[in-house]
């Protein structure tokens, strides 16, 4: 038996929705509030944003709210956004029982609800209710329907499954497994993408790669992870690759999305790497071998901008930074990041969360933590360079100093003194950039 209904009034924003619904009912036309809002109400959350249903149609509803601020927008039918909530017309025929008819043609149960503000009605034609006090995620009607609708319904099960904790139940799991080939060639990468950077919001993510593993799209979707499920993580590890990915990747904070995504994904380039020695897995240099990476990163239709930064924070990762680095080696570190166009804080972030996510050892102290940013902090507070346009000297000035035309060889001089004064930064005055110019020539 389903859970009695619940007075929603408290939980959504009624000045918002009243006076739209109350211009349709005024009109003749029933509306009811529907889906994620109902659902997330009847959990206790503050909806982030609220749809209404109406059996009015696009041209009706143009013309009700006329000179209000409105849109349109969707693709497979129209929406009207009046003051930024979405009133949808229901997709049935004429002689088809509203709002029934369009709740059947919704992904799943818990989304399937439509509510009365004014009656306190609740429709749940579907047991979306039960389903979500059970914490069961069952796909409305007929899954293989559902699915062949819009394949990244799949993908969103998912997410579903692991934001409510709830378990797929088995048809729609079953359905998802036969049909999960359709997610590489029926549903657009950047939609697909959408799923993944949503789900970086949840307190554990690791629970949205672990569906996708169990239900078989993980492969298809980033076969890179994928790949090292059973992958070893070799002697200084106490867990698989996978496991240690969806650690890191949990430890980070939800507020950075690609940061986060980042951590799950930074050493998948172990599986390209690994080598026996001595009997032992080893992966040297794991977090150059970015190509499978890469390629998971393009299908997505990831930003140049995310993938650059994610595909460097890969890249960064085995920069050491430990309590007895030198002076030197610090403002290498900061040079590479400058050069990457990282930021140290993301760098500390990933090596604690990286510490953190291995199970044979130790994470860093808080302490520890501060004796390595400290570090840094040094160097910065001295003002070094840490780029090549940060030298005392400009190119105009070296071509002066040696008779030269612009060309290649400036440019090497260049990272020629870049380098020297990396190693000593109190070579950075013109006088003494001057004189290495002359020597570098000799």
């Amino acid at each position: 038996m389903a859970p009695d209904p619940v007075d929603l009034t408290q939980s959504l924003s009624w000045p918002v929705i009243r006076p739209i619904i109350n211009t349709l009912n005024l009109s003749g036309h029933a509306a009811y509030v529907v889906g994620g809002a109902v659902r997330d109400m009847l959990l206790g959350l503050d909806p982030s944003d609220v749809d209404i249903l109406t059996d009015a149609a696009p041209e009706a509803v143009n013309r009700l709210f006329a000179g209000r601020k409105i849109r349109q927008v969707g693709r497979t039918f129209e929406i009207s956004l009046i003051n930024g909530v979405e009133v949808a017309s229901c997709r049935s025929t004429p002689d088809a029982k509203f709002p029934e008819a369009d709740l059947g043609m919704r992904d799943f149960t818990i989304n399937s609800m439509a509510w009365d503000p004014f009656s306190g009605t609740l429709i749940d034609p579907f047991n979306g209710q039960r389903d979500l006090a059970d914490k069961v995620i069952r796909f409305t009607r007929s899954p293989g329907d559902r699915i062949k609708e819009d394949p990244i319904r799949m993908v969103r099960a998912c997410r579903f499954s692991a934001r409510y904790q709830s378990e797929i139940e088995p048809a729609s799991l079953a359905a998802i497994q036969s049909r999960k080939k359709e997610i590489g060639t029926r549903a657009a990468g950047e939609r697909i993408r959408a799923e993944v950077v949503k789900a970086m919001a949840m307190a554990r993510p690791s629970q949205f790669f672990l569906q996708l593993s169990h239900t078989g799209l993980l492969a298809l979707i980033f076969p890179s992870l994928d790949r090292c499920r059973d992958l070893d993580g070799g002697p200084h590890h106490g867990e698989t690759v996978f496991e240690h990915c969806m650690l890191v990747g949990d430890a980070l904070p939800a507020r950075r999305p690609m940061l986060r995504l980042a951590g799950y994904l930074h050493d998948v380039g172990k599986f390209d790497a690994a080598r026996l020695k001595d009997g032992q897995l080893t992966f040297p240099g794991h977090e150059k071998y970015c190509g499978a990476l890469e390629e998971d990163l393009k299908r997505l239709r990831f930003s140049n901008k995310d993938m650059t930064y994610i595909l460097s924070l890969v890249r960064a990762h085995m920069r050491p930074l430990n309590e007895d680095s030198t002076p030197r080696a610090v403002r290498r570190l900061l040079a590479m990041l400058a050069d990457l166009d990282l930021t140290y804080h993301d760098f500390l972030r990933m090596r604690i969360a990286d510490k953190k996510g291995n199970l044979a050892k130790a994470p860093y102290t808080l302490s520890q933590a501060r004796v390595r940013l400290g570090k840094i902090k040094e160097q910065l507070a001295a003002h070094s360079a840490f780029t090549m346009n940060d030298l005392n000297i400009s190119g105009r000035e070296i071509q002066e100093v040696l008779g030269l035309s612009p060309g290649p060889k400036i440019g090497e001089i260049k990272r020629y003194l870049f380098d020297r004064v990396l190693e000593d930064p109190h070579l950075n005055t013109a006088p003494a950039l001057t004189d290495l110019i002359r020597e570098f020539k000799k």
